[in-house]
């Protein structure tokens, strides 16, 4: 390369060949999580017993959609969601680590095998099936296993046509790092960290590493560093996801960065001898010149030791961790849990299936709200002391509020979720939640609309009669039982038999009400109280009714009815 023409079309090429392997392995991660789907959210909550099998598990789910950062965002998102325990995550955590390190065999693999036979087929093959909905995850997955071999091709290629092996320039400024030094060491460490935070993919920084190290202008000691560095940049994107989220969730992100900066801390104590050990194991010596066809597959050996023996040295110590990241992150930093949403706050949203769990997981928790200011309700109409009864209406006024932002921060949420590549039938659970959020909201106008009538009745200085009260109190009662078995059903009881105890408790809902609205008539035609106090009584029965309406949409919604 002689001019400044040719550099830039290698840079291009370079950042092309990146960009092209970032994509593809983005690609086929998001499609093979979509394949799995449900199975994929069985396999992390029921195969996460004991700290083995969650280890296990993330190397297993993690060599599957080849992303590390993938595993360990969706562990942050289940353990947000209350599906995994911090120790489990821990675990899973722990195999992620390990099950990336296919990542790097695969282009080691690259730089000495001929892949090009691989990718046009891969190509022609994804195409087709791309066009038949029933295969269009497989056409998506054969479609990043394309692009990253591509990739992979490219940079061999663009690496060939670097010959920094033969620029004194390139070769003079890596000879003036001393290799024996730990200073160069942590330099390069401290770069590996650096731009892995910066481009978010560790594979990228790998096979910039491996390339440099092909050519032999980087020492093998210089790309080991880099390859640590990649370790501890790559927990950022964990990291960086769970800023929004709760406590849990940060904790779990927290522990992944502790995890692999302990395994860089005791590598660095035996550097030398641990890097020469496992050059050893492939028949390369650091000391001799050439055998540069061997670098890949040490740094990919490398970076298989580091995360086993560092599983290994820590999968017994996970209560410790534990107790480390809860004293780092204590439970009182996340007092706004009181006040914001739980599970769908933040930048955690993965793939639909994650998305739409953790949807879940919150409109459960804005049922179980709705009957708790319900119970307010109840506790309002009870009360008698005026600075008491002012100050819990002002509480119910602010739990209405909450309630509107609420239905439109999930409904923002989902509306987001359907912006991308959804099923039929993710779709239809989409639409059936925007319906549940929407039902649930107006189960608090209703609540509010009690709390008024309430409020009224108290300033006009009218109460009510003894039988007035006890009626209004049955009523109170079957609406509170139609809540409960509403947020039973929320919480993931959707039996037959509950949805007709639901239409069951409505009727009988809908009956008392006919009754004693002919019972009010009644009761004012014989001047047994004015009209006020009849239709102050009329309008706080109708609300009842009119809640109990809005239970029952809320349970068809998630019948599907």
């Amino acid at each position: 390369m002689d001019t400044i023409q040719d550099y830039i079309m290698v840079a291009l090429n370079l950042l092309g060949a990146l960009g092209l392997l970032i994509y593809g392995m983005r690609m086929m991660s998001e499609a093979l999580q979509k394949m799995a789907g449900p199975r994929l959210r069985y396999i992390l909550k029921r195969m996460t017993t004991n700290r083995l099998t969650g280890m296990l598990t993330g190397t297993m789910v993690t060599c599957a959609v080849q992303s590390s950062s993938a595993t360990t965002v969706m562990t942050v998102s289940f353990v947000s969601a209350g599906l995994l325990s911090l120790s489990q995550a821990i675990s899973v955590i722990m195999g992620a680590n390990i099950g990336t390190t296919l990542t790097a065999w695969i282009m080691s693999l690259g730089y000495n095998v001929d892949l090009t036979n691989v990718v046009f087929p891969a190509f022609f093959l994804g195409m087709l099936l791309i066009y038949r909905k029933r295969y269009l995850y497989v056409g998506d997955f054969l479609f990043g296993i394309a692009f990253m071999f591509l990739s992979l091709v490219m940079l061999s290629t663009t690496g060939k046509e670097m010959d920094l092996g033969n620029n004194p320039a390139v070769v003079d400024f890596f000879a003036s790092f001393d290799t024996n030094s730990y200073l160069t060491i942590l330099v390069f460490l401290a770069i590996g960290t650096l731009i892995t935070c910066i481009v978010q993919s560790s594979a990228a920084v790998m096979a910039i590493t491996i390339l440099l190290c092909s050519t032999g202008v980087l020492p093998i000691y210089l790309g080991i560093a880099l390859v640590m560095g990649e370790n501890i940049g790559t927990t950022a994107t964990a990291n960086l996801a769970a800023l929004g989220a709760g406590i849990e969730a940060r904790r779990a992100a927290l522990a992944h960065l502790l995890f692999n900066v302990f395994g860089v801390v005791w590598v660095l104590c035996v550097f030398y001898p641990f890097t020469d050990m496992v050059c050893g194991f492939v028949g390369y010596n650091p000391a001799l010149a050439g055998q540069t066809e061997l670098l890949p597959v040490v740094l990919a050996m490398f970076h298989t030791c580091f995360n086993v023996v560092n599983t290994a040295l820590l999968i017994g110590f996970i209560p410790q961790m534990e107790r480390v990241v809860c004293w780092l992150l204590p439970k009182e930093t996340d007092l706004r849990e009181e006040l914001h949403l739980q599970y769908i706050e933040g930048n955690l949203m993965q793939t639909p299936e994650i998305a739409v769990l953790q949807a879940q997981k919150e409109i459960s928790r804005y049922g179980e709200r709705m009957q708790q200011m319900f119970t307010m309700v109840k506790q309002l109409a009870d009360e008698h002391n005026e600075k008491r009864f002012d100050r819990l209406f002002s509480k119910i006024g602010n739990q209405e509020d909450l309630s509107d932002q609420t239905e439109l921060a999930i409904a923002h949420y989902l509306e987001r979720v359907g912006e991308g590549h959804l099923s039929n039938n993710t779709k239809q659970t989409i639409r059936r939640m925007m319906r549940e959020v929407g039902e649930l909201e107006s189960i608090g106008d209703v609540c509010y609309n009690l709390a008024r009538i309430m409020k009224r009745q108290r300033e006009s200085s009218k109460d009510l009669t003894s039988r007035q009260r006890q009626q209004f109190n049955i009523m109170m009662t079957h609406c509170d039982d139609a809540l409960t078995l509403m947020n039973q059903m929320l919480n993931g009881c959707r039996k037959e038999n509950d949805i007709r105890d639901s239409y069951r408790m409505e009727n009988e809902i809908n009956g008392l009400r006919q009754r004693l609205r002919a019972d009010n008539i009644r009761a004012v035609n014989n001047h047994e109280y004015d009209y006020a106090l009849g239709t102050v009584f009329d309008d706080l029965i109708n609300a009842c009714e009119k809640l109990g309406d809005y239970v029952i949409n809320v349970v068809q919604a998630r019948f599907g009815k």
